[in-house]
């Protein structure tokens, strides 16, 4: 009988036939009687990395990280034109007699540009790469600002303001910020979500008080050459150090745990396949095709309906309505531009804060309730709104100012994170629908509060309108069904089993 303590039967019985195995066998007998001293001096040597194999130290800092922080300073350069039509629309119109119609229109323009090109991105990045995507959309920007100081008709603004950045900025979408974490991120997804996402915030954080004091000294051009130089500036890191996976510095993405199989395999390949983007399987195929067959495959499901209604009126709240029209607002009831661009940047700085935060809140509750609340607060804030504008800063308006940055794009972590729960592979280019919807609704609302304004005067009804389509939105978002999102991650859960 065969014991543990009888190690001579149990190599007579085991050792195999041919000449193949008698080398492994002998191999086996030189290890299995080596002390455990010899096996570590020899440990170097039998443990070379295969090709792709990860090196044996931990990283300090998940490569994630770094791609991550230049993301987010993409963002940041990027975002200095959501700034900017606020502060320039009154020293154009001073200038050149043209209606705060004309320049809305300039402005839906660029926000139409801006949702439509974010699915068509969010596919280009797929099949071209993130690096090669984000430093051409940083270019049109840059040019399309600095062209704007040679502008004299109102055609050319349109050009400018609405083409150029309208494609840039469209291509730099928040759809960017769920493109990096879905594919260098497997777990804190949504924290990432929210820190890229208010990179835009910090855009206007950096951007929009010099801005605003460019604009009255020396003037609007020079204010126009700061945006084009700031997009300009962060083009060589995007170039340097944003990668477009984890497989291009042969690693996981964060928070990803080595194949099962991947000792018994070919370690680079498991490694690569693993480290690949979800949409990336086919990287040959054309974007705009992808772009378009995710849309016609998710337009059959209700829960994409229900995020693009609530996502298009975030969109009319907060950069078509906000964005556009707060600071000619204030103007008209008597407060200095430069005040009014102030209270934006607190905008920005609670906005920051707000969505970490709601990053943090997705990766713990549940996303569709998230949205309800944000929602409805939203509402009550502009409702509110005509009863605080003056030609002063009153203690109300600051609370007002604090609460609506808290919530001003708080909604964009628990809507990806509901894109990628039901839709799975797809999900950062249905996001990128879901956000074209969000900007057709800030376009819609640019040009209807502008027309508004001419109208009447005032932007009362804007305020009033906007407060009705927030407690829309939160009720929409409320019915979300609640086991929409619990099947891809159930799928996940069989396959990594198996």
């Amino acid at each position: 009988m065969t014991t543990p303590e009888d190690p001579g039967v149990f190599v007579q019985i085991s050792r195999p036939e041919g000449p193949l195995a008698d080398d492994i066998w002998t191999k086996t007998r030189e290890e299995e009687t080596k002390t455990p001293g010899e096996k570590a001096a020899k440990a170097p040597e039998d443990g070379k990395k295969t090709p792709g194999e990860g090196p044996k130290k931990r990283r300090r800092l998940h490569p994630a990280w770094a791609v991550a922080a230049v993301a987010f300073l993409a963002l940041v350069g990027a975002a200095g034109f959501r700034a900017a039509p606020g502060v320039l629309m009154v020293p154009l119109q001073q200038e050149f007699g043209w209606s705060t119609t004309v320049l809305s229109s300039a402005v839906s323009i660029n926000l139409v540009l801006f949702g439509l090109t974010a699915p068509f991105a969010a596919a280009l990045m797929e099949r071209f790469g993130i690096r090669a995507v984000t430093a051409v959309a940083l270019g049109l920007i840059g040019a399309g600002s600095a062209l704007t100081v040679l502008v004299n008709q109102s055609w050319q603004i349109l050009l400018t303001w609405g083409l150029l950045i309208g494609l840039g900025t469209g291509s730099m979408a928040l759809v960017f910020a769920a493109t990096i974490a879905n594919i260098w991120f497997t777990k804190s997804r949504g924290l990432v979500i929210g820190i890229l996402t208010a990179g835009s915030a910090a855009g206007q954080l950096v951007f929009l008080p010099f801005i605003a004091m460019l604009a009255q000294d020396p003037g609007w051009r020079q204010a126009s050459l700061l945006i084009a130089a700031g997009a300009l500036a962060v083009v060589p890191l995007v170039l340097k150090f944003l990668k477009n996976s984890p497989a291009d510095v042969g690693a996981l993405p964060y928070g990803a745990e080595e194949p099962s199989g991947a000792s018994d395999g070919n370690t680079e390949t498991d490694g690569k396949a693993e480290a690949a983007p979800a949409g990336a399987a086919e990287p040959r195929r054309n974007a705009a095709v992808r772009a378009l067959e995710v849309l016609r495959s998710a337009s059959r499901n209700r829960t994409f309906w229900a995020l693009a209604a609530g996502f298009a009126i975030c969109g009319a709240t907060t950069n078509g309505l906000i964005g556009t029209h707060f600071i000619p607002s204030a103007h008209d009831h008597g407060m200095p531009e430069t005040t009014a661009a102030g209270l934006l940047a607190v905008v920005g700085i609670f906005d920051i804060l707000g969505t970490i935060a709601s990053g943090w809140l997705t990766d713990r509750f549940n996303p569709r309730i998230l949205l309800a609340v944000y929602y409805q607060f939203r509402g009550i804030g502009l409702l509110v709104l005509p009863l605080l504008l003056g030609s002063s800063v009153q203690p109300s308006m600051i609370v007002f100012v604090v609460i609506y940055g808290l919530d001003w794009v708080a909604t964009v972590p628990p809507t990806a994170a509901i894109c990628r729960q039901v839709f799975g592979a797809d999900g950062s280019v249905v996001f990128g629908w879901v956000f074209a919807a969000h900007q057709l609704g800030a376009a819609a609302a640019a040009l209807a509060a502008g027309a508004i304004r001419d109208a009447t005067g005032q932007y009362t009804y804007a305020w009033f309108g906007a407060a009705a389509m927030c407690t829309i939105a939160a009720v929409i978002s409320a019915t979300i069904r609640k086991d929409a999102g619990r099947r891809e991650p159930a799928a996940v859960a069989v396959a990594s089993v198996d």
